[in-house]
């Protein structure tokens, strides 16, 4: 029986309408396509809010007038709007485990059972007019229709979008065929197109509790792009995955991908996916890989005249060890790639040994690393030194036995370049003291140590002088009185092209620690990291601080911003 028959039956039953009056509703309702109750309430027979407070005490649950009730988009969505409108319902909060869903009629079991399969929440059903939950889903769905962020990036619809995968990833592009035209597919699109457009460097998303969010790292800061309806977190992971080539049936363990887009014109860009299992579902980060912006030039990448002399003397020799330092996202590769690009000669064998791959150069032959089959960067290192190599790349030296052979390396006519995880240039030398290589060993090796940042640029378009008010706190920073004075400093106001943030683009900051002999010695002698950083900037070696100051002068960046990525001296 239908809930109109039914609803229709129980209100003659309780002598609330009479049986004529239903027949004449039923008629005005086939003709005019409403519901029962409409009908009745338009011939007066009956009104919606009797309706309501009669199936409520009939089946002893609650009432709720939803022209009142303000609803919780987020719940809302948890159901489509066609299951909403095919059993006449609409959730409306969330308690806990327990979905609270306005429902036309409350003994409907299939539309019970449909919404707890869906949403995975047990439901507690109340009732409300067809009238109420009508009007209540068109307000709902059609205030923030799904598709908006489509909208938004439409000056990408031209671009043909396609990604490389392997020949042999049969069931891939059978996934990858069926989800061709689906909504997911150009909202994905729009994620990594956008992202491009920005200049973000990283995406990020992230699902919760209660919303799924999608975040680009742009100039080294998170900033929120969009909500995505949270009902479409495994359809956006699962899209993601098939353009990385990974198990999409696979969600209890990490995986790692690649995404390659081809955007016309013979532009590509790579996308480095990492796939992270979390409590609400799978966080998916993407590395943006751009090879047309790789800047390889040295001069270019924020380099003061000095520190750049120092660090092209220590590449050039003909062994010895070359060390970047700094946090992830610090530039260290593209320090280490403009190096190589620099000593990239016919006459050279380069072997890089990475994890992962970033960029592919042209005539260096790069490993990428695979631990779980035992090819990691010491196995990879013991390989090179049996390929007649002139200079070795190492990605990162991680653990003594590395750190062993990289030195070794350097000892027996060869340079080595590689890079490690410390604060500053001279924390280094400690680093590998606790690694176990010995103080002779590291003398006999090291020619230089190079720690950087990245710093983000005020914005060509909107930056403008900014007073000098606080001398005192300039003195704190660092600053001597002779650069308080001589100080122009000029802040970004915020404008279209840096979206308001009042910075666009970074430049890096360097402190470059040359080896010599006076070091040496002081290693040899068991000298302390503090009494290391203290003769290298007695050697004219500018810290990471002085170098952000000297920045500052020039105006290319705030002082708030080398307070960000620096520590005090």
């Amino acid at each position: 029986m239908s809930t109109t028959n039914r609803l229709g039956e129980l209100l003659v039953r309780e002598k609330l309408i009479s049986l004529q009056q239903l027949r004449q509703a039923q008629e005005e309702q086939r003709k005019t396509g409403g519901n029962l109750g409409y009908a009745l309430a338009k011939l007066g027979y009956i009104s919606d809010g009797e309706i309501t407070n009669f199936l409520s005490s009939q089946y002893r649950v609650p009432a709720v007038n939803l022209d009142e009730y303000e609803l919780d988009n987020e719940v809302v969505k948890l159901v489509s709007k066609d299951v909403c409108e095919k059993h006449k319902i609409i959730p409306i909060s969330r308690s806990g485990s327990a979905l609270v869903v306005a429902m036309a009629d409350p003994t409907n079991l299939h539309a019970i059972d449909d919404i707890k399969f869906l949403t995975g929440f047990n439901v507690e059903p109340v009732v409300a007019s067809e009238t109420g939950i009508h009007a209540a889903i068109e307000r709902a769905f059609n205030a923030a229709p799904v598709a908006s962020y489509d909208d938004v990036l439409s000056e990408f619809a031209s671009e043909d979008i396609e990604f490389s995968v392997d020949a042999d990833d049969v069931n891939v592009l059978e996934l990858e065929k069926q989800a061709e035209g689906a909504p997911v597919v150009r909202l994905v699109n729009a994620i990594l197109l956008n992202a491009i457009k920005k200049g973000a460097s990283d995406i990020h998303v992230e699902p919760y509790e209660k919303k799924l969010r999608v975040r680009y790292r742009i100039d080294g800061v998170l900033i929120e792009e969009m909500q995505p309806p949270l009902k479409l977190k495994n359809a956006i992971s699962s899209r993601m995955k098939i353009m990385a080539s990974l198990d999409i049936a696979e969600r209890r363990l990490p995986q790692d991908g690649r995404i390659k887009l081809k955007l016309g014109k013979g532009k590509e860009m790579d996308f480095r996916v990492s796939v992270l299992p979390t409590l609400w579902g799978e966080k998916i980060v993407m590395r943006l890989l751009d090879k047309s912006n790789l800047q390889l030039d040295m001069t270019k990448l924020g380099f003061d005249v000095r520190p750049l002399d120092d660090f092209k003397w220590a590449i050039h020799q003909p062994w010895g060890m070359t060390l970047v330092t700094g946090p992830t996202g610090s530039g260290k590769t593209t320090t280490l790639y403009s190096a190589l690009s620099e000593l990239n000669q016919p006459a050279h064998n380069i072997c890089t040994a990475e994890d992962p791959v970033e960029f592919n150069l042209h005539g260096i032959n790069q490993v990428q690393m695979h631990d779980e089959i035992g090819l990691n960067f010491a196995a990879s290192l013991r390989s090179f030194l049996r390929q007649d190599p002139d200079i070795i790349m190492v990605g990162e030296i991680r653990d003594f036995e590395t750190a062993e052979i990289a030195v070794k390396a350097a000892l027996t006519g060869h340079m080595v370049l590689s890079t490690l995880h410390t604060n500053d240039a001279p924390a280094t030398i400690s680093r590998l003291l606790n690694m176990g290589v010995e103080p002779f060993l590291i003398t006999a090796s090291l020619n230089l140590i190079l720690a950087q940042r990245l710093a983000r640029k005020c914005c060509a378009d909107c930056k403008v002088p900014h007073p000098v008010t606080d001398r005192e706190a300039l003195l704190d920073f660092g600053f001597t009185p002779e650069q308080v004075s001589a100080t122009q400093m000029m802040k970004g106001v915020g404008c279209k092209t840096c979206n308001g943030s009042g910075y666009k683009g970074r430049i890096a900051l360097y402190e470059v620690m040359r080896f010599n002999e006076g070091l040496k010695e002081m290693v040899l002698q068991g000298a302390s990291t503090a009494e290391l950083k203290a003769a290298a900037i007695k050697g004219g070696m500018n810290t990471l601080r002085m170098s952000g100051i000297l920045k500052v002068m020039s105006g290319m960046t705030t002082i708030e911003e080398i307070g960000r990525v620096t520590i005090g001296d």
